[in-house]
Formats: structure tokens, sequence, C-alpha cells
């Protein structure tokens, strides 16, 4: 059953500094007047685009006189129905909406903006989110992260790893996407960026031997957590099924319980297309939480809610920038509030960190010339 265990590949070695790599050296180097410190900008800025998309639109056809007709009613579906929050969110805002319209009762924007947010509320507190790892009496904490390609998983990581760190937990990075070289090469630039060690092997060694080495470096030196980064390949379930057994068998190895939390990463502005992949890795792989990435430059972070309300998997995580202060823990209220803010002009902060993958692309350019 463990038969993979035979080749181990010595990780341990390659869990050097990043700076004995002079390419990644010059990337770190390109980085050394950059502050740590970032201003956090307002959530409500962040969302600009799906508020206007969503409580904006909204507004613009609500009916002046404060009552609802069966005309408005279906405008308001419409829109609702379009933001991406869903059609069982949607039929049931307009369930609400269709009570008011049928009691006679006027109701004015701000009613119904109350009636909106208590609704969306409820729908996203499923459960408070990881705000910093504590070690557990047996070991890590132990986090595995997956994700198709392409919607900022091995980034994500990097910010949590940095962010916790700097909150004095001791973090360790295991690069098990083993099949992709920038992965490995982005988690261990956002190793040296964090003062995270990071644990790694050759190109397309076992993830499940990488994965092997990374439990016992959390168990053996008193991590506070282990957060494992994965390949990214839904196009083949059984493939990744395999894959990720091997990887659960490795962690299981040192800690029977483990993994304490699962977490998917979707890239929110690819709308319906996130709620479809949750579904799917739901399915192979019962999860946790998911991380929502990108919403800063979408009018798609109604899906959102869509996710919380059809498959119940509470919000960990929320991002709206490039810097690690721009990866969020997800507060249903605050989320709630920045959708309907009524304030529309922001100024985006440009102090914020400029991200590993940033720093690797100026490093390559920079080689290049």
């Amino acid at each position: 059953m463990f038969g993979f265990l035979k080749n181990k590949t010595d990780t341990k070695r390659n869990s050097q500094p990043l700076k004995s790599d002079p390419s990644l050296q010059e990337e770190t180097d390109s980085s050394e007047n950059l502050t740590s410190k970032e201003s956090e900008k307002p959530l409500s800025a962040a969302l600009t685009k799906t508020r206007q998309g969503f409580w904006g639109r909204l507004k613009s056809i609500l009916p002046i006189s404060g009552k609802f007709d069966p005309e408005s009613l279906a405008q308001i579906e419409e829109v609702l129905i379009s933001t991406d929050i869903g059609v069982k969110t949607s039929s049931e805002l307009i369930e609400l909406a269709r009570v008011e319209f049928q009691s006679g009762r006027e109701v004015s924007e701000d009613k119904f903006r109350e009636i909106l947010k208590k609704k969306i509320i409820d729908i996203l507190q499923l459960r408070q989110s990881l705000r910093s790892p504590k070690r557990m009496p047996s070991g890590p904490l132990v986090i595995l992260v997956i994700g198709v390609n392409g919607v900022g998983k091995t980034t994500t990581i990097g910010k949590l790893a940095k962010s916790w760190a700097e909150q004095g937990s001791k973090v360790l990075l295991c690069a098990a996407d083993t099949f992709r070289a920038a992965a490995v090469e982005q988690l261990r630039a956002w190793g040296e960026k964090s003062h995270c060690k990071v644990i790694y092997g050759p190109e397309n060694s076992k993830p499940a031997t990488v994965v092997f080495d990374a439990m016992k470096e959390g168990q053996e030196n008193q991590y506070d957590s282990v957060i494992i980064d994965t390949a990214g390949r839904l196009h083949n379930k059984a493939n990744l099924m395999s894959e990720l057994e091997g990887i659960n068998n490795s962690i299981k190895r040192h800690r029977p319980e483990a993994p304490q939390e699962v977490l998917l990463v979707v890239d929110g502005s690819t709308g319906q297309n996130a709620l479809q992949q949750a579904r799917e890795f739901n399915q192979i792989c019962p999860l946790t939480g998911i991380i929502v990435t990108k919403l800063d430059g979408t009018a798609k972070g109604g899906i959102v809610i869509a996710i919380a309300q059809e498959l119940k998997i509470p919000i960990c995580f929320i991002g709206v920038g490039e810097g690690v202060a721009d990866l969020r823990a997800f507060d249903p209220i605050e989320f709630t509030e920045a959708l309907f803010s009524d304030v529309h002009n922001f100024s985006l902060d440009n102090s914020a960190e400029i991200s590993a993958n940033a720093q690797i692309r100026v490093a390559r350019r920079n080689k290049q010339k």
C-alpha cells in the first residue's frame, strides 16, 4: 500500500535557503526596498465592481413608489440571477420581496436593502475563518490546499504563510505540485519572503513522497502548521483522486486524524465556473473551506454567496488584490456591508507589496537584458 515510499526522494537536501539559487536570489534582491507593512484598503473599495453590478443595478430598478408589482419583481429577479449569486438564492430573495408586495406595505430602498442584507448574512455565516493557526496537542495543524491551475493557489499559500509568520506562527510549506516547476519556484520565493522553510523535491518527483518528508519535519520540529500545495488538474479525475489518495496516505502515516483542513482555491472572476469547480472537488475530496481569489477586478463576486448557499461550505478567505494584506479572513457581515455600501469612489492603495509572482517575472526580465 505504501510502496511509493521505497523510492523516497531526499527532499531534506532540497530544503536549503533560497539564496542557493542565483535566479531566485535576483528575484529576492529586487524586493529589498519594498515595505512589508501594507495599509488595508476598505473592502467596499475592492468590491466596487461587484457592488455596482449587484446593489447598483438593483437600486436603479426599485419602484419609486415603494410598492412592488409583478413587473418590478420580474426585473429584480432578472438582475439577481445575472449577478452570479445563484438561482436558489435569487428565488429566496425574490420570495422575500414578494411577501412585502403581497402585504401591500410600502417598502423603502433602505427597508429593501435591510431585507436582502439579513438574508445574505444568514447564508454566509457558516463558521469562523482560520485567522491564525495554533499547534495542536498531537502536532501541527495540517492544511491541504487544492484547486485548478491559474486560480492563484500557490500565491494564496504564500500570502497565508507570510501573514501567519508575521503573527508569530511557525509555518512549514510543502511544494507537492511537483509536475509544475513554476509552482515550486513560486513557493520557494514565498518561503524566502516569509522566512518559512519549504520542503520540495526534484521536478516530477512523487507528491506523496514530498508530503511524507514535510509531515516528518513538521512533527519533529514543533511547527504550528504545515501547508501543502498540490497539483491543479481537474480534467482527469482518476489521476487526481489517485494523487490525493497518495498524499492523504502520507499525511496519515504521521497523523491519522489529519488533514484538519482541506481548502479549495477558486477564481471569483470565473463566476459560475468557480461554483462548478467547488462541486466537483467536493465530490473528490470533501472540503472544509473555500478561498475565493481575484474579487477586486470582477463584477461576479456574488459567486461567494452561491457557493455558500449550495454547498454549505464556509468561505475562509477572499483575495482582493496582489498584496499580502489583500488576502483577508472572510467576515460575512463586512462582506455584505461592502456589497450594499453607498460609497462608490475609492482610490486603491498603491503601496501594496508586490507579490512573489510579480517579483519572479521581474527577475526573469532582468536576466534576459
